[in-house]
């Protein structure tokens, strides 16, 4: 995810820049850049991949004396990683850095390229240096015309902006993405994180959504909709690896609790009131298309079996789905009527790039679903939609299966309403679900210590089925595989009306089974499979917003207007079930042993 660095004083500059944005190296990026403005000059640097690249541009650049910095490390959301896409973005006399997606970018910049802006990149970002300089050429001074700026955004931003029309100045704004200033004698900070800053600043200010201001030498002066307020400075932690897990235990607790946040941001450009758009589709015909075969592994292969059921029950599309792994060597039949899409977090993942390297072979129309822009399936697709989960440090992957379930999600009601195949009254229902997701993720201190003091229970015992039926099937499957990776206790996912079939053999008092038991979706045929589970002693954990007699333990959900809103909450349980009881087993959560994050060799 973008990180954003800031300083205003008589330091070296170009240091305190660097130094910050390698603290944030840790939240990924593909670019990065700088701007300074030192004797009333702009001067800018940016360079594509890692830090050292824009450490090597600037080796002979010097930046003694008072000025006013800003930096940026870029993940891509609009636009490739390139130079010209590479923040800051420059009007004619200013630069901005921005975190976050500008909903209304599109509108914004046509209005703008009327008026004879010229762009430069494909970003959402530059969008807000051209308006800002577009309301200042009107007369109004620095702060009223960022001000003005800042009214017209929609979307999720965190803000800083120079301009050479008031060279001792930052602007700053934070909405939905997170920015905090840091305070030293009469030397300011800012940055989108703690890490950065340690060791330089002593107090730090945490802005809230909807805050905006400026920031001179020794003078900040802070705003929101009810005008000027004072500032809350807080001492500043000093643990740097603390910092980055921003207080949580391990780097996947953290994820966890990030989701509400990145669906929120996959979202955002993408899904209104007004239905499903996805601009990195444009050239992407569905014409001739009659079905769809999702080829990916692990973690991604259960978003894909889960979007199997939505595939086929809005859009009225077969849908196949392979292991990428297995489908190399089937000798698969590959008709050219069918949209084959693969999905990957890191883009690198070996056996799905083969697969899709066959499948291009054969003649047929590709998409990926990716969390990395310009990674080796991106370019080997037809087209690409980026996930926007930011960088996944824990092994075990949590954010980016959130992400890749709302894409799918997306995606399913979009191919539905271009086919004809949903009426008006469903799909808005469905978008009425999809819009309240974010709420459905956030995770309440009383739930997440329910799962703490249960955990205790299940740390014995030879082994867990979790089970679920329909969309839940496959979201059992992916509960069991994050209690295998991270705990290292047998664990498998079934579907609830197999269990008679042969598993149920295995029941006993030591058997734990999870059940995941939604109000919206079978829940009677669930029920009956669990009591025959119960009826054996095996030991019952029921995931539901209805209480079960028979459950030995139960953990009630909130949600239950709709299934995806039952499936992402309970996503939500059995991670945290999987955190939980790995901890207590005194586990390296993010880092489980045998297992890599990217898996690149068969």
């Amino acid at each position: 995810m973008c990180g954003i660095v800031g300083y205003i004083g008589p330091k070296e500059k170009k240091e305190i820049i660097l130094d910050g944005l390698q603290e944030l190296e840790y939240r990924g990026y593909d670019s990065a850049g700088m701007a300074v403005i030192e004797d009333h000059k702009l001067q800018n640097f940016k360079a594509v991949g890692k830090l050292v690249n824009l450490r090597e541009k600037t080796k002979e650049y010097n930046s003694d004396g008072f000025g006013i910095s800003i930096g940026h490390t870029r993940w891509a959301t609009h636009g490739k990683p390139t130079e010209l896409n590479a923040h800051p973005h420059l009007g004619k006399y200013s630069y901005v850095v921005h975190n976050g997606i500008i909903e209304n970018y599109q509108e914004l910049k046509q209005e703008l390229s009327d008026e004879g802006f010229v762009f430069l990149s494909q970003t959402d970002t530059e969008t807000i240096v051209h308006l800002f300089e577009k309301y200042h050429n009107s007369g109004l001074n620095s702060f009223d015309a960022f001000q003005k700026t800042i009214q017209r955004l929609e979307g999720a931003f965190a803000i800083l902006l120079i301009t050479e029309a008031q060279s001792d100045t930052i602007f700053f704004a934070k909405n939905g993405s997170p920015m905090l200033i840091g305070f030293d004698s009469n030397d300011v900070y800012f940055a989108s994180s703690d890490t950065p800053i340690i060791g330089k600043a002593h107090e730090v200010c945490y802005l809230n959504d909807g805050e905006y201001g400026y920031a001179r030498p020794g003078d900040v002066k802070l705003f929101d909709s009810n005008g000027s307020k004072e500032i809350n400075k807080k001492p500043l932690v000093t643990n740097k690896a603390m910092a980055q897990k921003e207080g949580y235990r391990f780097f996947m607790e953290k994820e966890i609790y990030e989701q509400s946040t990145v669906v929120s941001d996959t979202m955002i450009g993408r899904a209104s009131a007004n239905g499903i758009k996805f601009e990195e589709l444009s050239s992407l015909s569905l014409e001739g298309i009659t079905s769809i075969k999702i080829c990916a592994c692990g973690t991604s292969y259960h978003a894909a079996l889960a979007s199997s059921y939505l595939f086929e029950r809005l859009a009225k599309m077969r849908c196949s789905v392979e292991i990428a792994s297995e489908f190399r060597y089937k000798e698969p039949l590959l008709d050219p009527d069918t949209l084959f899409i693969t999905i990957s977090q890191s883009g690198e993942t070996a056996d799905t790039l083969e697969a899709l390297k066959m499948a291009k072979k054969a003649g047929l129309k590709s998409l990926t679903i990716c969390n990395m822009d310009n990674s080796s399936i991106v370019r080997e697709s037809d087209a690409a939609i980026l996930t926007r989960a930011g960088i996944e440090k824990g092994v075990a992957s949590t954010k980016a299966f959130a992400t890749q379930m709302m894409v799918l999600w997306m995606l399913s009601l979009k191919f539905a309403k271009e086919r004809g195949t949903i009426s008006d009254e469903k799909f808005s229902e469905e978008i009425t679900a999809m819009l309240q997701v974010p709420k459905s993720l956030i995770i309440s201190d009383k739930l997440h210590g329910k799962i703490t003091r249960l955990s205790k229970r299940y740390l014995h015992g030879h082994g867990f089925f979790y089970i679920g039926r329909d969309i839940f099937y496959p979201l059992a499957l992916e509960g069991a595989l994050k209690l295998k990776e991270i705990s290292y206790l047998h664990a498998e996912g079934y579907p609830a009306g197999e269990m008679k079939h042969g598993p149920i053999a295995l029941a006993d008092a030591e058997l734990f089974t999870i059940a995941l038991m939604p109000q919206t979706s079978h829940y009677d045929k669930i029920k009956s499979n669990v009591e025959e589970l119960s009826a054996r002693d095996a030991t019952i954990l029921s995931i539901s917003p209805l209480p079960f007699e028979l459950a030995d333990d139960f953990i009630q959900t909130d949600h239950a207007t709709h299934p995806m809103l039952e499936f992402f909450e309970m996503m939500v349980v059995t991670q945290l079930l999987a955190l939980e009881i790995s901890i207590r087993l005194g586990n390296d959560v993010d880092m489980p042993r045998n297992l890599a994050k990217s898996v690149t060799v068969e």
